[in-house]
């Protein structure tokens, strides 16, 4: 190295190189995701961070960014800006310690190679097994550590490399020509680096192109509402910031754990099981009394259970697990997971299951929150009563359960009407919902509750589906009216808002909206 450099041009020598560094690697890490479809840090540790956030927090942080979605904007763009600024501080460390040493480069392979990488299996190791493409978790998991290799090799070689030539001996007239000797190499070496950062923003507006900030939190309400809800109309929450693109060809289901005999599917296979259709309604643990998280599909594909018998559950087997290929994890009984009911869908209303609902199969598991229809399932894990998934270690629950639910689609909230125009009645629309118990009765008030009215049933739909309901009401005065609905389920019990039921395990009681009529 240079001796005649100060320590403070070696210190600036470092941090540019650490910076540049920062963004080739976070460059081979947008590459990684957006050539291979592969798992990095950059998604990978909000999914590992998120657990150890209440839910509480969570939601209280999600509304001072503006929602779910900006909170994702905000994870990754931090993830990014922090991996230059982690990148600056690491060029500063080997500028002052490293560079000058006898062996430094096995020492920065140690310490910006080996030592990041070892650390990031052991805190990402829950996350390891994540596969967009649909690798099954075990080779998901290899290809995911050889992701995470390539991107810190490339980290600490072009360290080194950009730090040794900004600091190289001068041997020639011409290099001695520059005042100061190093300024010529920085602005080489930093043009390189705005040449990176400019091919990962170029791969960025790629992946931002496919990510699901355009459909995440997509809602199903108002006069739009069929008995069947469209695909691509169909409620949608995802945890993720760019959704699996699932190479059906790679996929494949496992059930294991606490089985006799573990079992493998690929899509082939799985589909030459006897299949049925089945009409089921999903609702978010999230959904609001006013909201439309919350939708009614045909569902085609094979009983979980065939699946489960296949395996032989072991005495002492209490719960399945559900892996998605995103490394989206949950559970529920396995007295639940034997019912009929429970399927492993691969096709949704005659369709071929779309990607942002769960290509190639999903879980879906009639009268839970959709938090348990696992998307996108590559593994089913017999196990005993300790396991927990995604959103339990969270924090949500404990209750997961489906409490019943009515909505007022039409009118809207504090909606004008003349009385004069509505002698012929005004018309009252909504849905009412009761998990897997069905819907026996549907009652709505125009008294804030003080008596109420039978509602028609348009659409009775099954036991696991909503109803579509309408009411003629025909108001006698002009007045500010508070209008509610609510219903009764397959077993005779009331809806009613349960006090002692936590905020976390779904929100209970009536929705309410005013209605003004004017003379």
């Amino acid at each position: 190295m240079n001796e005649q450099l100060s320590g403070g041009q070696r210190a600036g020598a470092g941090l540019l190189a650490g910076a540049v560094a920062g963004v080739v690697m976070t460059l081979v890490m947008l590459l990684l995701a957006w050539l291979g479809n592969a798992a990095t840090p950059l998604v990978l540790l909000g999914d590992r961070l998120s657990v150890f956030i209440p839910p509480g927090p969570f939601l209280a942080i999600m509304g001072r960014v503006g929602g779910y979605t900006h909170l994702k904007e905000l994870g990754v763009g931090s993830t990014l800006g922090g991996q230059i600024i982690v990148g600056a501080l690491g060029g500063l460390f080997y500028s002052l310690t490293i560079a000058r040493r006898e062996k430094s480069h096995l020492l920065s392979l140690g310490i910006f190679f080996l030592l990041p990488f070892l650390f990031s299996l052991a805190f990402l190791w829950p996350q390891l097994g994540t596969s967009y493409q649909g690798w099954p978790i075990r080779p998901a998991t290899i290809i995911t550590c050889l992701g995470l290799a390539i991107s810190f090799l490339a980290f600490e070689r072009t360290l080194v490399l950009g730090f040794r030539f900004l600091t190289q001996p001068l041997t020639s007239r011409r290099d001695l020509a520059y005042s100061p000797p190093i300024g010529r190499r920085a602005l080489l070496l930093g043009g390189l680096g705005l040449l990176a950062a400019d091919g990962g923003a170029a791969v960025i507006r790629r992946l931002f192109q496919v990510a699901t900030f355009g459909y995440d939190g997509t809602q199903y309400k108002g006069r739009e509402v069929q008995p069947i809800t469209p695909n691509d109309k169909f409620y949608c929450v995802t945890k993720n910031v760019i959704d699996p693109r699932v190479n059906g060809s790679l996929w494949r289901l496992e059930v294991t754990g606490l089985v006799r005999r573990p079992q493998t599917y690929d899509f082939a296979r799985l589909k030459s099981l006897p299949a049925v259709n089945q009409e089921t309604t999903l609702m978010c643990i999230s959904n609001g009394l006013d909201a439309g998280l919350m939708s009614n599909a045909v569902w085609g594909g094979v009983p979980l259970r065939a699946l489960l018998q296949a395996a032989g559950p072991l005495p002492g087997a209490a719960k399945v697990r559900l892996h998605g290929v995103d490394n989206y994890t949950d559970t529920f009984p396995l007295a639940k997971a034997l019912e009929p009911a429970t399927l492993v869908a691969y096709k949704m209303n005659g369709e071929r299951l779309p990607g942002r609902h769960g290509f190639p199969a999903r879980i879906v598991v009639p009268g839970y929150f959709g938090e348990k229809n696992v998307k996108w399932l590559t593994r089913v894990e017999v196990t005993g009563p300790e396991a927990e998934g995604f959103y339990e270690k969270q924090g949500w629950g404990p209750n997961f359960i489906i409490p019943t639910r009515s909505r007022i689609d039409q009118p809207d909230d504090f909606a004008w009407f003349s009385l004069t125009k509505s002698s012929g009645g005004i018309p009252l629309r909504g849905v009412a919902f009761a998990g897997d118990r069905g819907i026996a009765r549907v009652e709505v008030s125009v008294d804030d509750g003080q008596s109420w009215h039978d509602a028609r049933i348009d659409y009775p739909g099954t036991k696991l589906t909503w109803v579509l309901w309408s009411f003629d009401w025909r108001p006698a005065a002009a007045a500010e009216y508070k209008l509610t609905v609510r219903a009764t389920d397959g077993t005779g019990a009331v809806q009613q808002l349960e006090k002692d039921r936590s905020q976390f395990s779904g929100a209970t009681g009536f929705h309410t909206i005013t209605v003004y009529l004017a003379a």
